[in-house]
């Protein structure tokens, strides 16, 4: 099997040598951020919006970004040439680095630890990309913070292998009767009544690059776009619903806790929507 090669603190080695210390803050208190652009034709998609991100939720957690978004690009690239990646992702993640201790109070001098490193993936023929998938509902146990992109990501984590338990696709997070979003996306509905909807923006959930753009390319389709919370019963009972991530672009959802949605197969608007998207996607990706 051919060995990946990954960046790590301003080097590029096989994976099989690649090392962070026992005592990065990323690994002992997972004090770090992170960032996944998807790749076309060896081009990065969405690239500004996520380093916007990045420096962002880096920001939220006064970690320092002591990289350029140009010097950021080419380290993308390198990756990307050096491992022949045509379509996949790249993985980013920023941790507030290592200090020598243990320590919870951040340390006044310490070096980031950057690490980046690609993944294949089939993203425009994905097979839930054509049939859709199903979801069950989790409670949102989630720190209240769900804007800031973290490496904490155990929830998520737990919340998909119950939903792998349940013998479907995804989760999406509940709270106080309401969705939030699922557990590694943004979650929508389209009403009856031909009105997208999505939850709108504030810390309880990750201002997703994919559903920003959704709601640009939304317009073209002259769809109205409605950003408030709706209940697990408005999307079962909804024409359509779906997700939006950089990993799985726009995903039909065709079954809600056991419920068709609609006649139980992906809906007409959700697919011009998600070929609308790979099109955009393409045209602007670096």
């Amino acid at each position: 099997m051919t060995q990946r090669t990954v960046f790590v603190n301003g080097d590029y080695v096989d994976e099989r040598k690649a090392t962070v210390s026992v005592f990065d803050r990323g690994f002992l208190f997972a004090d770090g951020v992170y960032e996944v652009c998807s790749v076309l034709d060896g081009r990065l998609i969405d690239f500004e919006a996520h380093v916007r991100r990045l420096r962002r939720s880096a920001g939220e957690l006064e970690i320092a970004v002591p990289w350029s978004d140009d010097a950021l690009l080419e380290i993308h690239r390198e990756l990307l040439r050096r491992n022949e990646l045509k379509e996949g992702m790249v993985y980013l993640q920023l941790t507030r680095g290592s200090s020598g201790d243990r320590d919870f109070h951040y340390p006044e001098a310490v070096t980031p630890t950057l690490v980046l490193f690609t993944q294949a993936k089939s993203l425009v023929d994905a097979a839930s990309g054509r049939r859709g998938i199903r979801v069950v509902t989790q409670p949102d146990w989630r720190w209240a913070r769900r804007d800031i992109k973290t490496v904490q990501l155990l929830y998520p984590a737990m919340a998909k292998m119950a939903a792998r338990n349940a013998g479907v696709d995804d989760a999406w997070m509940v709270e106080d009767g309401f969705v939030t979003e699922g557990a590694s996306n943004n979650a929508w509905i389209l009403t009856t009544e031909g009105r997208l909807v999505t939850r709108e923006l504030s810390h309880d959930i990750l201002p997703g690059i994919t559903r920003a753009v959704v709601c640009e390319l939304a317009e073209t389709l002259d769809l109205v776009v409605e950003e408030r919370a709706f209940t697990v019963e408005e999307a079962q009972s909804a024409a359509e619903c779906f997700v939006t991530s950089a990993s799985s672009f726009v995903t039909p959802v065709i079954e809600l806790d056991g419920v068709a949605i609609a006649d139980g197969y992906p809906g007409e608007v959700v697919r011009r929507l998600r070929e609308r998207y790979i099109e955009e996607s393409r045209r602007r990706a670096l």
